[in-house]
């Protein structure tokens, strides 16, 4: 029974970036450099014969390529904060892609997703993180912006069974319309 999500897939040099402002923050647990990514729809733990259906789903999108930069961060969770993330400017385009995925994922039966979908890139999970670390990394990398980048595709994404932050295992990529390559099915290049 595989664990997936969609998303989209990050320049090295953005990684690179994102990855220069991890620092040590106690109870912080900061993703793996190679597991940055911007997640479109979480789908969870579902059998094989759905997860065929889905992907096929996600194969009948047709969107336009379109371009993003990532700016600012933030933290999910309110007084209690759990999750440190770089936002994504906003952008109608990665909007129309994400309401894609949830019409992907209702198609074949999935649960609708309760969250209202804001473009972020997950830096670092947070247990009982120290409020005064968290705000000066906050306040100091507040300006954090990136480089805007094409998204000519997205990535149907495993992940093992656990609390996130990887590893994840890139299982197929559907191109966007006007990509400079077509899609891959990852699994079949083992």
């Amino acid at each position: 029974m595989p664990r997936l999500f969609t998303g989209i897939e990050l320049p090295e040099d953005i990684r690179d970036a994102l990855a220069d402002l991890e620092q040590p923050l106690p109870a912080a647990t900061w993703v793996e450099q190679d597991n940055l990514h911007v997640t479109l729809r979480f789908v969870g733990d579902i059998d094989n014969r759905l997860a065929r259906d889905f992907a096929d789903e996600l194969s009948r999108i047709d969107l336009d390529v379109f371009e993003i930069r990532l700016e600012g961060l933030g933290v999910f969770g309110g007084r209690d904060p759990r999750t440190l993330w770089a936002g994504v400017s906003p952008s109608t385009s990665l909007d129309a892609l994400a309401r894609a995925h949830e019409r992907a994922a209702r198609s074949v039966g999935l649960a609708p997703e309760t969250r209202t979908f804001k473009g972020h890139v997950t830096l670092a999970r947070l247990r009982g993180v120290p409020i005064d670390g968290l705000t000066r990394l906050l306040e100091r990398e507040a300006l954090f912006r990136s480089r805007p980048f094409v998204v000519e595709h997205f990535t149907l994404f495993s992940s093992r069974p656990r609390v996130g932050g990887g590893p994840y295992v890139a299982e197929e990529e559907f191109a966007l319309r006007g990509a400079s390559r077509s899609p891959t099915d990852l699994s079949a290049e083992d």
